[in-house]
């Protein structure tokens, strides 16, 4: 799928190496070639010896950045694998254009977060709050792009919000105090709780954001120390895949129940839309369209993968355009009662209409976050979550932009950014964090441009379209089973990308199925048990029981702390536990490159950096030893 958030492509992440990824290719002139890695010989250029710390040869070629056309570009690097590498700037009309292509491929993943929260924020029918967390959690995820991109890994990787997160923040909001009133009851005039005192219906749902903002906002810190320290190494040495799968797998497996509340609303819909994805994405994924191109004076015909790079966005507004063609000729239901009414596309029509044609995100906009130790402990399992996804997808994007394997100061820098960036989504309040998204690393090796100048345009885009509220109130007029649809296929693929972190485990092992077996089904029996007997708990310290609470329903921390803790104390071999197979395939092997390793260094600052060198002690920072190791973590 192109068009998952977080935890899609988990084939990418965190356990496989770009190394296995080869490149899906574009090319001009009416043909398309899929090259394989390409070997030494096929080199054209100085080649140098880079060492990466694992004691095998990495080949480096340096091409010419300043090519005069495509054609020309292509010859110069090795197998024509990228049309632009990592430090290389297209022209400003090519970075618009694919720049807007990298906002619509993260488009369904950053648009499901707002639409998954809307309910339990109390703001199903808030057309106008949901207009505003949409128009925010774009606005920071193009704030976040360009920081990463930045003054992070400084890889061409797009940030937006992270299905991780999604999990804690539902146990949260499952709390008996933020349950969402009763809108047609009368409180009573002696009433004690604090949601039926609530006269303005904006701050009912703003009280709960506000904890979870808060929530992110803490949790956050713990990201940040990991990178600033270079703590993310230690603690990665103890995560296996044996904790990964499950973990990821909750995820989707834990979010049936949205899915199917959506997709409920018209099935058949639902099923429309899941078929039109499929067709697109799989069905007709080799399927490239001739495209006309004016360039040197002349037209000309070039291949486009256009079914491949856009199968959501064609899959749902193909559903949309069926749904608006039934409400137009009156074949769906008129009264709310009926089944099938929320398929109509008029339903939310007033919401474009009231909503202003711009709209300023700014910090504090809900009001000043509150923070409560039991739900900032269960929103860290969404944190430690995202951060272990996130080195995966940094090798992946190193890979497809022509950049050697990420030094150690490199992740660390980007793991530190990102936890800034969640902090800065809490501060503005998108309800969300921010990660790094795979689906437009995989669109790297489609489109041969692994330009970083090209995610900085994805991310000031981002920033633009999140300022014009009435295009962020159109996608609210999206029926019900048609984003159900869209659910269906994305929550199925993040229980399956999970799963796949297990192709380096011997599965014939009792121990690792038992591991496997245990943690990911008491992951889904302890949240519904505690769901379903909330008042169980009665420690007589009412922040304990908000706390086990939390952490007992939140179907991934769960799953993952019996992973870890079964993994690490269960007597097994690290082959046995796909250990020593993880480590080989991120390690082992040589690799061509376009560019060395200057491409992570932080801008104008590297002179000021290489003069002091206390600063080379810093694990963020690059220095001659933090090269030397290289991507031994």
């Amino acid at each position: 799928m192109m068009f998952l958030g977080k935890t899609e492509w988990r084939g990418l992440k965190p356990f496989q190496h770009p190394h296995d990824i080869g490149y899906d290719t574009v090319t001009l002139g009416g043909s398309t070639n899929r090259s394989e890695k390409p070997s030494a010989s096929s080199a054209r250029g100085g080649i140098a010896q880079i060492s990466d710390g694992s004691h095998d040869p990495e080949k480096t070629i340096i091409a010419d950045p300043h090519a005069d056309s495509v054609e020309e570009g292509l010859d110069s690097r090795p197998e024509g694998n990228l049309i632009y590498s990592i430090n290389d700037r297209p022209p400003w009309y090519l970075c618009i254009l694919l720049g807007f292509q990298h906002y619509i491929l993260a488009f369904g993943g950053i648009l499901a977060i707002p639409l998954i929260l809307a309910e339990p924020l109390c703001i199903k029918e808030n057309n106008v709050a949901k207009s505003q967390l949409i128009s925010t959690i774009f606005f920071v995820s193009g704030m976040c792009t360009l920081l990463q991109t930045t003054l992070g890994t400084r890889l061409p990787i797009l940030q937006g919000g992270t299905f991780t997160f999604i999990t804690p923040t539902l146990a949260i909001l499952a709390l008996p105090k933020w349950r969402c009133p009763d809108t047609g009851a009368t409180p009573h005039p002696n009433a004690t709780n604090s949601a039926a005192l609530l006269v303005d219906d904006d701050e009912v749902w703003k009280v709960r954001m506000r904890e979870i903002q808060g929530a992110i906002l803490m949790a956050s810190m713990l990201q940040l120390v990991l990178g600033l320290s270079g703590l993310v190494g230690l603690v990665l040495r103890f995560i296996g895949p044996l904790a990964i799968a499950p973990t990821i797998s909750l995820i989707g497996l834990s979010l049936f129940i949205q899915a199917g509340q959506k997709s409920g609303a018209h099935w058949g819909i639902a099923a429309l839309t899941v078929c039109l994805i499929l067709l697109f994405s799989q069905y007709l994924s080799k399927v490239n369209l001739p495209l006309i191109a004016y360039k040197d004076k002349k037209w000309k015909v070039f291949q486009y993968p256009l079914f491949k790079l856009f199968s959501a966005l064609f899959g749902m507004c193909g559903a949309w355009l069926v749904c608006f063609l039934l409400t137009y000729f009156n074949a769906l239901p008129s009264s709310p009662d009926e089944y099938g009414y929320m398929a109509r596309t008029d339903i939310n029509l007033n919401a474009v209409k009231s909503a202003s044609w711009f709209y300023v995100p700014y910090p504090g906009q809900w009001g000043l976050p509150t923070v409560s130790v039991s739900s900032v402990l269960g929103m860290m399992a969404g944190v430690l979550a995202s951060t272990m996804e996130s080195i995966g997808d940094y090798y992946a994007c190193a890979r497809l932009s022509g950049a050697p394997p990420p030094p150690r100061h490199a992740i660390n820098r980007g793991i530190a950014v990102e936890g800034v960036g969640c902090i800065l989504a809490a501060l503005w309040g998108t309800g969300n964090g921010t990660t790094s998204y795979s689906q437009n690393i995989a669109a790297l090796g489609i489109t041969r441009v692994g330009s970083r100048l090209v995610l900085q345009t994805a991310g000031l885009l981002m920033i633009i379209l999140g300022l014009f509220g009435k295009f962020s109130a159109v996608f609210i007029t999206i029926p019900d089973p048609v984003i159900g649809g869209m659910f269906l296929v994305m929550f199925g693929m993040v229980a399956a990308v999970g799963i796949s972190c297990l192709q380096y485990v011997d599965l014939n092992s009792s121990r690792n199925l038992l591991i496997l077996g245990f943690s990911t089904f008491t992951g889904l029996v302890l949240p519904t048990w505690f769901h379903s007997n909330p008042g169980t708990i009665n420690t007589g310290i009412k922040e304990l029981d908000q706390l086990i609470m939390i952490l007992f329903t939140t179907h991934m921390f769960i799953g993952g702390f019996f992973g870890f803790v079964l993994d690490n104390t269960i007597p097994g071999t690290e082959k046995e536990r796909g250990i020593k197979n993880w480590r080989k395939t991120v390690h082992e092997g040589s690799q061509i490159h376009v560019t060395d390793q200057s491409c992570y260094n932080l801008p104008f600052c590297t002179s000021f950096i290489q003069r002091f060198k206390l600063l080379h002690y810093l694990p963020f920072l690059p220095s001659v030893k933090s090269q030397e190791l290289g991507t031994h973590l």
